[in-house]
């Protein structure tokens, strides 16, 4: 057996991982000992480099750098940036073998490509941060039009590229000298790229930061704003970037010495903290807690000189203008800044962080930031397009769609005007305080006795409530326009409301008995059968599947119970009116919805006033307070001033999810949130009390010519007290019925009971709505101002 010699096994074991590790069958890590003892055979003779500049026209230069004779290891600890190196060989050699260990011995990531077309494929792919080229013979390929494809990629912006070029004496493939000139280049220029390309990436952070941002030189002339900077003061960039500070307005508010102050802090490396105003283009000044750091950094050809420059963080809580966000921290850089009072700015932080931690904000605002927000990563366009969404969004009237002018549509602002707002009397116009008088006692109004059984003749009608053709006029006639008690006992038993309230069916007949005999039988359209009328279709839509569905037995009994007291005392006069003539209910609830505040505050003074006519006597506290508030905001929603916000809402929070979920996830979400379920009350009642358009026609007809005969009263008393006359088109003499029909129905009516259609289903309805709307249509092309045509225009 032949001995070998150790050292002899020692080399083969070397070479034959060099080869190994040559063609990636290895990993890195596993090569430390290797490489170590591979540094025993390497010498420490300079290897001479080209550096490539980046440009097209580039030069190449020689450089020339000796290797040190000792090598420090502690830089490899100490390293925080890892590189990649790109070797372009055509063959395997001993200077390609020494860059390869040399990259091992750093930590480099390394690829090695023989061809340019692969080179070009690798740095695409992978982006090294170092790329070294054989530029010793052009036989194999052209270094140069190497580089040239390299650096006319994108991603070659920040790549460092080296040639080995040929030398009159013998190569060295030292893999501590190519390892020396690897980390010289990293610890230079590489990380000079790492640096730059840093920068990029700070200022497209900046471009699409929500806070203000503005860069000034040391001679405070402006060099970087950002969009933030841009919508919080009004300019854009290019009007604000190389001009000098001083040549900006400035707030008057500041004090003399502020600047001065501020430079003072700056010039000596500290911060300065404080209040300083600032002018908006606009001429607004925004008063800003500021806080100025100036940041000082090297200078270099190939770092960003921060030197000189500063930046400005402020916490801008603007006075005079518009601030869209509640806490942002601002940076803007100013000519300066300073303050001492880091436990007050403390105390301060920690104040608003409080505030803006709060659960009681309100959704509106939630909704405003969640805009202000989405603003900021927005184009200019849509940025400029949401705050126009935001101005509107500020304003109270948010529901209220906008009419044009009064000559478009005069019915239609009649009625707005009328029915919508409160007429306010000029100073020259004559006041008349008196012209309702309100009496608080009702000691006028007599309660009916107890009524016994009810006749078979209205018994007969009602076994006819539950259609929605029930004819209402025929039940006023036979109770001698007392259909209210009939009715409601019906209903009432139909829904099971004694024996929810746990009272008899005595005190709920007195109750009723009460409540009619409050309604104004003299008035034309706001009497007991308008009530009885609500009631009816209140009832009607409660038996709908959905509507059934989504509420609870407290919701039935208070929307019928609300339906029967909703216009109680009703004088037969508009709010309006009652605000233009200071009468006593207009001064006690202060001009806002005066009616509907006095029918609920006087039906439950009259239920309560008297033992025997108090349906809420026997029913617990609780129960008491949440149905007297269902029935409170159910009443209060007839009030037309909230009209298209009750209507907006349901559809939004109603019909929207209905239409992308089924039915009975519908149900289950309404039955989960008690705001659904009140909006479908609001919506139920809003309804009832305007479904005269929905009726069989020749019940819209009737009901069309009592609501005109008490508009003409209304306008006839107006005219004689000296009043606003808050309804012009409604005076007897002029009026077209027809027209106040169509834009009634066109303004309010429609949208109204498309979204409740939608929702409770009721086909009958929208085909009357159809019929009718047809029929006042036909008149007003026919020039007709009447209810009918004229006997003889019937042939």
């Amino acid at each position: 057996m032949t001995c070998v010699p150790s050292c002899v096994i020692c080399m083969l074991i070397i070479i034959m991982y060099y080869r190994a590790r040559m063609k990636n069958l290895l990993s890195p890590k596993s090569t430390l000992s290797f490489t170590q003892e591979a540094q025993k055979y390497s010498s420490f003779q300079p290897v001479f480099c080209v550096s490539v500049s980046k440009q097209t026209s580039y030069s190449i230069n020689l450089i020339f750098r000796t290797a040190p004779q000792h090598t420090s290891y502690l830089i490899l600890c100490e390293r925080f940036l890892k590189c990649s190196v790109l070797l372009i060989f055509a063959k395997e050699d001993n200077q390609s073998d020494g860059f390869w260990w040399a990259c091992d011995r750093a930590g480099y990531r390394c690829n090695i490509a023989r061809t340019p077309e692969s080179a070009l494929e690798c740095f695409l792919d992978k982006h090294q941060e170092i790329i070294v080229i054989d530029h010793r013979n052009s036989r194999y390929f052209d270094a140069e039009d190497i580089c040239r494809s390299i650096r006319a990629t994108k991603s070659s912006e920040h790549t460092v590229i080296l040639a080995v070029v040929p030398r009159q004496f013998m190569e060295n493939s030292s893999i501590t000298a190519c390892y020396n000139e690897l980390v010289q280049i990293e610890h230079g220029e590489v990380r000079s790229q790492f640096k730059l390309r840093a920068c990029n990436a700070v200022f497209t952070a900046l471009d699409h930061c929500q806070e203000a941002i503005e860069i000034t030189s040391e001679d405070h002339v402006i060099q970087y704003v950002n969009p933030a900077f841009e919508r919080m003061m009004g300019y854009h960039k290019g009007e604000l970037i190389g001009k000098e500070l001083t040549e900006l307005p400035k707030s008057d508010k500041n004090c003399a010495d502020l600047l001065d102050t501020i430079n003072t802090f700056i010039k000596k490396g500290k911060e300065w903290q404080g209040v300083y105003y600032a002018r908006r283009k606009s001429g607004d000044s925004i008063q800003q807690h500021v806080k100025i750091t100036p940041v000082i950094g090297q200078g270099g050809s190939y770092l960003m000189h921060f030197k000189g420059f500063w930046f400005v963080f402020t916490e801008s809580h603007s006075f005079k203008c518009k601030n869209r966000r509640k806490d942002s921290i601002d940076v803007k850089s100013i000519t300066s800044q300073s303050s001492d009072a880091p436990g007050l700015q403390t105390r301060r932080y920690s104040s608003m962080a409080r505030i803006h931690s709060m659960t009681i904000e309100a959704p509106i605002t939630k909704v405003i930031n969640i805009i202000n927000a989405a603003q900021e990563n927005s184009p200019i366009t849509v940025a400029e397009a949401l705050d126009r969404v935001l101005e509107i969004l500020r304003t109270t009237e948010l529901y209220s769609p906008q009419l044009g002018t009064k000559d478009e549509d005069p019915h239609t602002n009649d009625l707005v005007g009328g029915l919508m707002t409160v007429s306010k009397i000029s100073k020259d116009e004559t006041t008349v305080t008196n012209v309702l008088h309100h009496s608080s006692g009702h000691s006028h109004l007599s309660v009916p006795n107890t009524i016994s059984d009810v006749p078979p003749c209205i018994a007969q009608l009602l076994d006819n409530e539950e259609s929605w053709d029930f004819n209402i006029f025929e039940l006023e006639a036979v109770t001698n326009k007392r259909p209210l008690v009939h009715l409601g006992l019906k209903i009432f038993a139909r829904f099971g409301v004694s024996e929810f309230l746990n009272c008899s069916e005595a005190t709920l007949r007195a109750w009723l008995q009460v409540i009619e005999a409050n309604y104004h039988s003299s008035n034309s359209y706001h009497n007991s059968t308008h009530a009885a009328d609500v009631l009816h279709a209140t009832a009607f839509f409660l038996g709908k599947e959905r509507v059934k569905g989504s509420l609870d037995h407290l919701d039935e009994v208070a929307a019928l119970i609300a339906a029967t007291i909703h216009d109680v005392d009703h004088p037969g006069r508009t709010n309006s009116f009652l605000c233009n003539a200071g009468s006593e209910l207009a001064v006690l609830y202060n001009d806002t919805a005066v009616l509907e505040s006095h029918h609920t505050a006087l039906a439950f003074q009259l239920t309560t006033k008297d033992s025997k006519c108090n349906i809420f006597k026997n029913i617990d506290r609780n129960h008491y307070r949440t149905l007297r508030q269902a029935i409170i905001d159910m009443v209060l929603a007839t009030e037309m001033t909230k009209h298209f916000e009750h209507v907006n809402k349901f559809v939004n929070s109603i019909n929207k999810p209905m239409s992308e979920g089924s039915n009975c996830d519908c149900t289950a979400n309404i039955k989960n949130f008690p705001d659904n379920q009140t909006l479908i009350k609001r919506m139920m009642i809003k309804c009832a009390d305007v479904a005269n358009p929905c009726r069989p026609l020749e019940l819209c007809i009737e009901w069309a010519g009592r609501i005109s005969e008490e508009y003409f009263a209304q306008t006839d008393e107006e005219k004689r007290q000296g009043l606003p006359v808050v309804m012009p088109v409604f005076d007897r003499n002029t009026c077209s019925i027809p027209k106040s029909q169509i834009s009634f129905i066109d303004y309010f009516i429609t949208d109204m009971f498309d979204a409740w259609d939608a929702f409770a289903h009721l086909p009958v309805l929208m085909q009357h709505l159809a019929n009718n709307y047809k029929h006042w249509k036909t008149l007003d092309e026919l020039k007709c101002k009447s209810l009918r045509l004229p006997p003889e225009n019937n042939n």
